[in-house]
């Protein structure tokens, strides 16, 4: 009985840890796609790299934590770029072009990013 229970508490937290992914990656790509617009004052895009870091640390850690290890690299790497404590300047064209290529990513890794119903021990 116990092992019953314990397993539906080991589901219910990956399900829990699924939907926030989902929803720190939605986030994420909202303000991704956001960006593409002139329309935006510099503040927005101090927001975005926060926005973006927070996220794709968290999502970094999601992966560590089940044990995903190409996930760690990929979202470490992104949350490299969108670092807001020791930024990357680029132009405003090149950082169109990166925004959307991560918004499709982020918006593919919704898919292909599934965490385990079980973690090895």
């Amino acid at each position: 009985m116990l092992a019953f229970q314990a397993k539906i508490k080991i589901t219910t937290i990956y399900k829990k840890l699924n939907r926030n992914k989902n929803i720190a990656i939605i986030i994420s790509i909202a303000f991704l796609l956001s960006a593409m617009f002139d329309d935006w004052p510099y503040g927005f895009f101090t927001l975005l790299r926060f926005v973006v870091f927070a996220a794709m640390a968290y999502m970094a850690w999601v992966a560590y934590e089940s044990k995903q290890g190409k996930w760690i690299w990929i979202f470490g790497f992104i949350a490299v770029i969108f670092n807001p404590f020791i930024p990357l300047y680029f132009g405003r064209g090149f950082w169109v072009i990166v925004d959307f290529m991560v918004a499709i990513f982020l918006i593919i890794s919704i898919f292909v990013f599934k965490l385990p119903e079980k973690v090895e021990k």
